[in-house]
């Protein structure tokens, strides 16, 4: 597989790199590790974990996880660990935007009246939408960060959580 690498420098040319089995192999087990403990802190049941991985079956995606726990040799599909990357931004971003797990998680479960999102939960987009639904919720939150969109303000249609709004039993 080949992709096109942007250049860091304007007016540098794009450069093609290619992305072989071995460089796969190489971090195919540290990927998903990583996502299968994001799923977990985030409460991602399993058949929606392997839903955004891009549907392998249920057999497949059990032994690449089986295989990624126990530090065996894995060569995920480059489709898969594009996913996994997307994935990974979007905690990063969810980690910067909010002090704590349950308001990210308020905000990525919750209805959200943003353009994008319709009025379904972020997750749900990324699961219904599969790899662009994925990618919306990232460049929503990417442009949230960047100060561009979807920033609480006037407005808003998402309301920070207050130390009243949590409940322990």
């Amino acid at each position: 597989m080949t992709i096109l690498q942007l250049p860091e420098q304007a007016g540098a040319e794009p450069v093609l790199q290619t992305i072989d089995a071995e460089a796969r192999r190489r971090v195919s087990g540290p990927a998903l590790r990583t996502f299968l403990i994001i799923a977990d802190r985030y409460g991602i049941a399993p058949q929606d974990r392997a839903a955004l991985l891009g549907e392998p079956s249920a057999s497949t995606y059990r032994k690449w996880v089986r295989k990624a726990q126990a530090k065996e040799p894995l060569a995920l599909p480059l489709d898969t660990l594009t996913r996994i990357s997307a994935i990974l931004g979007i905690h990063k971003a969810l980690g910067i935007l909010f002090p704590n797990d349950a308001e990210a998680m308020i905000w990525l479960t919750g209805p959200h009246r943003g353009d994008v999102f319709g009025g379904q939960a972020p997750l749900e987009t990324m699961l219904e939408g599969g790899f662009d639904g994925i990618l919306t919720v990232r460049r929503y939150l990417d442009g949230w960060r960047s100060g561009s969109r979807g920033h609480p303000g006037e407005g808003a249609h998402f309301e920070p959580v207050r130390e009243t709004d949590l409940v322990f039993t």
